[in-house]
């Protein structure tokens, strides 16, 4: 307590002595030190509501010491940063004497990213010297806070906290703590800003082809006067390439963090940022952080609060690192949007979730996208066929240049013909004539039901992305039934629906896709079984597309089976390339958007497994 406060208070003590007992009695009556403690706590309330606000100096005005108040509130504000200050006054009591009061209060400040420090303290009040009612708090340290003391300040301190990683199912990490370097650019001390962008432009836009000269004039412009503008987050080995171009740039200056990272930039451009923002929580952990008092020498004099780092854990992914960069490596190069999806027939694991800078461009489309199947549909028509018991794989059939079923004349691609062949060799020539006849003659639910079978239609919850499989609604007539045979109705498939085609004619039941280790994919549906006699037919129908068919690019591959496809969109002149199969325990799905003939996807897809020696 301040010398001049004790004297205050024994002079008041000595003028008050007399009239106790009467100021004692006017209490009891709900007058006199009623009215005294309301205006204690009106000032208590005053200096609370101003310190929250940030009006430092109304808050010190509000004090017996302006002057020795003021550079303390100013020093712990902007030490905090805070987001808010919330204050309550819990109650004030009536002092020594009518002149003095005892207040005591709550305080909580919001210092951004969750952390939040709350505790209680204490003030004492008295009435202004100047003779008033008015009055005043009088000023200490420690009405901040009770430990803090004069001469102190106060200090905000964060421990940041280890992340985890996300590994791989081959045990390499999809995601891991790397040290990223922020280019940023204050634009005020710039000088000729154009000229600092175009430099800058010239040395990151190879990082990220977004960044030009016009960007960062435009983003500098966007942020208040001495604020910095993020140019780029670069990795360490993007960053000392860089370095020499652009250390020395007027107003160029450079933070550094740790972020998890995928292994190299674009690896699993759409699917690993989703993994991350599902298992954030778990791999990012907490940073720890304290507020301490520091002495005058900038040592530790107290610690005023603590909340103790809590690292991340690590988290299993089912992608692996050797299929997704395969799968990455060979949509890269396409101009047109390109897509693979890749799963384990055996567990359901999705292993390769890739798309190229088109196909981002578009959003989701490997997971989400739904398009006419084309020719891959014939796996679902062959798979309804067969378990009607109305052919076998060596059934004869016609495969014409053109049929006429309904109103629908149907053509073969560029009209080929093939006669009479078994229906194994119609699939793998890709007959559209034959297989349209063959839907033609299905109940109208047929394909929906056996699609169903193969997984297209059902809705999979899978934690960390979201999936749609297709739909295949049932033939109004005869002519829909024949067009959805080939692929060219109104059946609509995403590669990853397609990818879980191929898996469950692989595994003989539709597996559960999962992402996440230890994560359960809830899934609307049981389907009916496929008949293990179709399963092994359309095993072998595959792999003829691959030795005798439209597939015979993949020839030298001994393990593939799939199907090809074609399909044709809009108003007929444009169509998408697709290709979809196994090999070994292996399935996937490949789509070129726009890609003309099924041979765009083959030749992707064989990059593919060439890559993870296939």
């Amino acid at each position: 307590m301040s010398r001049a406060f004790r004297l205050r208070r024994r002079t008041a003590r000595r003028y008050l002595a007399l009239p106790l007992t009467i100021a004692g009695v006017l209490v009891t009556s709900g007058c006199g030190l009623f009215g005294s403690s309301h205006a204690a706590n009106d000032a208590l309330n005053g200096f609370l509501a101003a310190l929250s606000s940030g009006d430092t100096a109304k808050a010190a005005a509000a004090t017996d010491d302006p002057s020795a108040a003021k550079p303390v509130l100013d020093q712990v504000r902007s030490a905090l940063r805070p987001k808010s200050i919330k204050a309550a006054v819990d109650h004030v009591d009536p002092g020594d004497s009518s002149t003095m009061a005892n207040g005591a209060f709550t305080i909580s400040w919001d210092l951004g990213g969750g952390r939040v420090w709350r505790y209680d303290s204490t003030a004492q009040l008295h009435v202004a010297e100047d003779g008033g009612d008015s009055w005043q708090v009088h000023w200490a340290p420690s009405v901040l806070h009770p430990k803090l003391a004069t001469g102190q300040t106060i200090a905000l301190r964060v421990q940041p906290a280890q992340p985890g990683s996300v590994m791989g199912s081959d045990g390499s990490p999809i995601l891991s703590a790397q040290q990223v370097i922020s280019v940023l650019l204050t634009p005020s001390k710039a000088g000729d800003l154009k000229k600092v962008a175009g430099t800058l432009a010239g040395a990151l836009s190879r990082y990220d082809k977004s960044i030009t000269a016009q960007s960062i004039v435009d983003g500098s412009k966007s942020v208040p006067d001495g604020d910095d503008y993020l140019v780029a987050s670069l990795r360490q080995a993007d960053y000392q390439r860089a370095k020499p171009a652009i250390y020395a740039l007027p107003g160029v200056h450079f933070d550094a963090n740790t972020r998890l990272l995928p292994p190299q930039r674009g690896f699993g451009s759409m699917v690993v940022p989703r993994i991350q923002s599902a298992v954030a929580d778990k791999v990012s952990g907490h940073d720890g952080w304290s507020v301490v008092a520091l002495d005058a020498s900038g040592n530790v004099a107290s610690e005023l609060y603590a909340k103790p780092m809590r690292p991340g854990t690590s988290v299993s992914s089912t992608l692996d690192t050797r299929v997704q960069r395969a799968a990455d490596a060979a949509v890269a190069p396409i101009a047109k949007p390109a897509v693979i999806v890749a799963m384990r027939p055996s567990t359901g694991e999705i292993l390769a979730v890739a798309q190229n800078s088109a196909a981002d461009k578009q959003g989701s489309i490997a997971l989400t996208g739904r398009y006419p199947p084309g020719s891959t549909f014939k796996m679902v028509t062959a798979v309804a066929a067969l378990s009607s018991g109305a052919v076998t794989p060596d059934t004869k059939e016609n495969c014409p240049g053109t049929i006429r079923i309904g109103d629908r004349l149907i053509p073969n691609d560029n009209h080929f013909n093939k006669g009479v062949v078994p229906l194994h060799l119609a699939f793998a020539y890709s007959c559209n004539t034959t297989f349209a006849h063959v839907a033609s003659g299905l109940d109208d639910d047929a394909l929906t039901n056996a699609a169903n079978q193969l997984g297209v239609g059902l809705d999979f919850d899978i934690p960390g992305i979201t999936t749609i499989t297709g739909s295949v609604p049932p033939a109004a007539d005869t002519t829909e039934l024949a067009e959805d045979g080939f692929g060219q109705g109104k059946d609509l498939v995403s590669p990853f629906g397609l990818a879980l085609v191929a898996a469950t004619i692989k595994s003989g039941t539709v597996p559960t896709p999962t992402l996440i280790a230890g994560e359960h994919t809830k899934v609307n549906g049981q389907p009916q079984p496929i008949p293990s006699t179709v399963l092994a037919s359309m095993r072998s129908m595959m792999r003829d597309v691959i030795t005798y068919g439209t597939g015979g690019l993949l020839r030298s591959m001994p393990n593939v089976a799939g199907k090809t496809g074609t399909a044709q969109y809009g108003d007929g002149s444009t169509s998408h390339a697709w290709f979809a199969g196994f090999d070994g325990d292996l399935a996937f799905a490949t789509l070129e958007v726009g890609g003309g003939e099924s041979t765009a996807a083959i030749k992707i897809t064989k990059r593919f497994l060439t890559a993870i020696g296939g």
